[in-house]
């Protein structure tokens, strides 16, 4: 790994966790080097300048220098412009950081990731409709992670998906026709909406995020959600 320092990345806070009685070690992900594990010295200190900077959600300016695991964080300015997300938006927030920290490599930059999660924390900060950002989110995830969604093909016969009829979506591979024993089909509309990220359907909305849902459990490996558990039991109550 270089040891060289980095300056000005735009990043954003993914987690916090204490580091001695004084440190943090900060995960971020960054623009142009991805997810990157940071030492902040010093900042649990009351007067530390950067103990109200490194907040999630929030666009920042890093530098950082070391050539080990876990680099030190050398400068660390707020570049503004996002405001805060509260209430359903901040837990959907939570959902995006988890699943980078549990499916996102360390030091794998992806700009369209980057660009992705940017652009789905505007979204949510704007208190717009949060099912077609997170949808175009997970989609660019899984893409970039080497899992692109084939939407708009049967992969039985290779022939375009058509709108009227239904399908099963069989995880690593892609749709086809659907079987009598499929109990979750997904309509060619929805298929082809997905394609073409739009979600102004109710049903596509439905029918996408149970299709997203199972897609990203396969990828996670057994890994469980703590954010999705958490929305679950706040609808509950």
């Amino acid at each position: 790994m270089s040891s060289k320092r980095v300056d000005g990345q735009t990043a954003y806070v993914l987690h916090l966790h204490p580091y001695s009685e004084t440190s943090l070690v900060v995960d971020v992900f960054t623009r142009d080097h991805g997810r990157v594990p940071l030492l902040a010295r010093g900042a649990r200190r009351p007067r530390s300048a950067m103990r109200g900077l490194l907040m999630s959600f929030q666009p920042l300016e890093l530098g950082w220098f070391g050539g080990g695991e876990v680099k030190t964080l050398a400068k660390a300015e707020w570049l503004g412009g996002m405001p805060l997300l509260g209430g359903r938006c901040l837990l959907l927030g939570y959902y995006l950081n988890e699943l980078l920290l549990k499916m996102l490599p360390r030091e794998d930059a992806h700009v369209a990731l980057f660009e992705a999660y940017a652009a789905a924390l505007r979204a949510l900060a704007a208190g717009s409709d949060d099912a077609p950002e997170l949808r175009r989110f997970e989609k660019t995830l899984l893409k970039e992670l080497g899992y692109g969604l084939t939407l708009d093909i049967d992969m039985a016969t290779g022939r375009p998906v058509e709108p009227g009829v239904e399908y099963s979506y069989l995880v690593e591979r892609g749709p086809v026709r659907r079987t009598a024993t499929d109990e979750a089909p997904i309509s060619g509309k929805t298929l082809l909406d997905m394609a073409a990220d739009d979600y102004s359907d109710p049903r596509t909305r439905l029918e996408s995020r149970r299709l997203m849902r199972t897609l990203i459990a396969h990828h996670l490996g057994g890994k469980s959600l703590q954010s999705r558990r958490v929305f679950i039991e706040l609808q509950e109550m």
